[in-house]
């Protein structure tokens, strides 16, 4: 990962298989780099075995670094909320499992209260027809996934994906 800067911040999101979702947050104007593993766990060191199982805890994740000038951290939840299903418990498509949950990491504060805010203003909105059950959690740890998960799906074209960019006037806010 780059280096931090005054203009960059770093978020860590999970919303089903983390393959789909790097490739979709990857083209967000704005996003700097990305990169794939596991967050919200127990087990020290979590690998894509351990996660797998559903016994750890962790999440499959993406940490985002991006621009904040470019891109504010709430622009990026509601793409975030565009890409995958926030309605379904530890599900997203084919994967089943609390590894597959939807959840957003927070690292301060700040990004913890524009994630219950963006929830809210999605909630209300009514446009997923279903409440939101998206976790907002304090981040603790990532643990980087195995080099062959990375950019996945730029590596292997029509790779299995279940997430797309929904039509929703959630961008737009």
């Amino acid at each position: 990962m780059r280096t931090l800067t005054d203009n960059t911040q770093i978020a860590h999101l999970a919303g089903g298989c983390f393959w789909g979702m790097e490739e979709l947050v990857r083209q967000i104007p704005g996003v700097l780099e990305t990169e794939v593993g596991y967050t919200g766990g127990d087990i020290p060191d979590a690998t894509y075995e351990i996660v797998k199982a559903g016994r750890s805890g962790h999440a499959e994740s993406l940490k985002v670094m991006f621009n904040s000038i470019q891109l504010s951290y709430r622009h990026l939840l509601f793409e975030f909320f565009r890409m995958h299903n926030p309605t379904t418990t530890n599900r997203q498509g084919n994967d089943v499992g609390t590894p597959y949950r939807s959840a957003i990491f927070y690292i301060n504060e700040v990004q913890k209260n524009t994630a219950e805010e963006v929830i809210q203003t999605v909630d209300l909105s009514g446009e997923l027809n279903a409440t939101v059950v998206t976790e907002v959690v304090s981040f603790k740890d990532f643990y980087r996934a195995e080099e062959y998960h990375q950019k996945y799906l730029a590596k292997h074209l029509g790779g299995y994906s279940c997430h797309f960019m929904r039509k929703l006037a959630l961008g737009e806010i």
